[in-house]
Parts: C-alpha cells; sequence; structure tokens
C-alpha cells in the first residue's frame, strides 16, 4: 500500500494495489516522510473509498477515535437499514459530532429541529441514532444528549439520498409531517408509524420532494387517467384527503401535481389507512 499524503499523524491519503485512492486510518500511519510504502497493514484499523474532497479537507481536524466512531455507527446504519449509503458518511457524521463535543463542552444549548416528528416519522433510524450516542460515549468518552439522535437521523436520511443536503432533508422531515397530520385529521386517527405500509408511504413522499425539488423539477408524468378514475371511485374518502395533500402542495411550496402523482397519493393513504 502506498502513502500518499499527509492529513494527521493517523489519518492519511493512500493507493491500494489496484491504483485506487483511499483514505485510511491507522495510529501513525501519517508520521512517516511522504510518500512511502506501508508494509504493515495491521497498522490500518480502517479504509475509506470514494471520499469527496471537501470531506477530505476537514480530515486534519477530526480527532481519530471520533472519526473511528462514525464510522461503526456509519457502518452499523448500513446493515440496519439494509440501503446504499453515501460513502462520505462517516465524515460529515464525525465533523458534527466533533462540533456537538465542543458545544457541550462550551456549555452551549442544544437544538433539536422537527425533534418529535423526526423520531416518529423514521423509527428506524432514530433507534440507529439512539445506539450512536451509547456508541460514542463508549468509544470517546462523552455523553450526548438524547436531542444530537435527531441530528444523527437528519443525517443517517441525508446520507440515504444519492443528491440533496441538509436543508433538503429538513424540508421532507417537514414536509411528512404535514401530511401526515393531515392525513390524521382527515381520518381522525393515528398512522400506525411502526408498520411497513407507513413507511413506504413516508420512502414515496421524499421522493417527490426530490422530484419537485431537482432542477427542472416535475410531477410525475401523466398516463394513468384511467386507473385515477377507477380509484377516486372505488376509494372516495382516500381521495378526498388526497385532495388536501394536492392543495397543501400548491399552496404551501408551489408545488402543482400530476393526476398520476395524485393517483399514487391515494394509493399509498389507502394502504396506511387500511393497515391499522
Amino acid at each position: 500500500m502506498e502513502i500518499l499524503k499527509k492529513f494527521n499523524n493517523n489519518v492519511a491519503l493512500a493507493q491500494d494495489g489496484h491504483g485506487r485512492e483511499m483514505i485510511v486510518l491507522g495510529k501513525g500511519v501519517g508520521f512517516p516522510a511522504m510518500p512511502y510504502t506501508l508494509t504493515d497493514l495491521s497498522k490500518v484499523e480502517r479504509t475509506f473509498y470514494d471520499v469527496n474532497t471537501k470531506s477530505m479537507d476537514a480530515l486534519r481536524e477530526l480527532p481519530s477515535e471520533l472519526l473511528l466512531a462514525a464510522a461503526d455507527i456509519a457502518e452499523q446504519a448500513r446493515d440496519e437499514l439494509d440501503c446504499p449509503l453515501n460513502p462520505n458518511l462517516p465524515f460529515t457524521l464525525a465533523d458534527h459530532l466533533a462540533f456537538a463535543v465542543e458545544r457541550i463542552r462550551e456549555g452551549t444549548a442544544q437544538f433539536a429541529p422537527l425533534a418529535y416528528d423526526v423520531e416518529h416519522l423514521y423509527p428506524r433510524e432514530y433507534g440507529i441514532a439512539r445506539c450512536a450516542l451509547r456508541t460514542l460515549q463508549e468509544m470517546v468518552g462523552v455523553a450526548l444528549p438524547e436531542s444530537e439522535a435527531v441530528s444523527i437521523t437528519l443525517h443517517l436520511l441525508n446520507s440515504e439520498t444519492e443528491v440533496g443536503d441538509m436543508h433538503s432533508t429538513l424540508m421532507t422531515a417537514q414536509i411528512t409531517a404535514a401530511i401526515t397530520d393531515i392525513v390524521e385529521d382527515f381520518f381522525e386517527c393515528p398512522l400506525p408509524r411502526a408498520s411497513f405500509s407507513y413507511s413506504r408511504f413516508a420512502m414515496h413522499l421524499r421522493y417527490l420532494v426530490q422530484r419537485m425539488t431537482a432542477p427542472g423539477g416535475a410531477p410525475v408524468p401523466e398516463g394513468g387517467t384511467g386507473l385515477y378514475r377507477e380509484a377516486r371511485r372505488e376509494y372516495p374518502q382516500e381521495d378526498a384527503c388526497a385532495a388536501r395533500v394536492v392543495s397543501y402542495l400548491q399552496d404551501t411550496w408551489g408545488w402543482a401535481c400530476s393526476q398520476d402523482e395524485k393517483l399514487y397519493l391515494l394509493m399509498h393513504i389507502h394502504r396506511v389507512i387500511t393497515s391499522q
């Protein structure tokens, strides 16, 4: 393994035997003069591929133990969520955690946006985030408040999408919470947020927001007018509820939904309501 560039004494840029660049983490890997050949691979504790330049820039300031903890959290999330995650998650998460630790030491108040909504909208990610707080305490010796579980959840959600940023993740959580309230108010009952049908409903809303906010964003194109007419006859209550959701999206965000989008909303509302 060729070590090409030092970030700090324990983190460096390297190249594997196939010529691929990666970040390596290990005690003293960045100490010798660069470049050099690392023959004792037992010194390498972690390797990271496909790291972007922005994440590399933050490596000089990140404590190695915090990066290791973030890597363990990211690995647990990847296993439990069973979906691709952004390869830069360990670095963005470690950067956030470093800032959170600094605020704790300075006694600065913590703020968790949409705390109740995030916890109940994304129970799987939130459960991983709570475990992350224990991982952090065990590996780094820092006890972060429960409110930090919300921030970690948002980082996990942001990492699940191929494109996006924390602003769009917060927007998605806000919109999903608002639409959930609309459905619950319409049917006068709570939605089963731990159910698979609700998870699919929330995922559909996340993709809807991605479509609408993408450059040149647009709703799903028309094509199922006949199916929509049939569905609204069979499920008039769900159709009326979907109309309220469509009005909210138009009035609040300026997004116009096609009939196919209305059809998808109607069907997801039907599934989540009938799964109770």
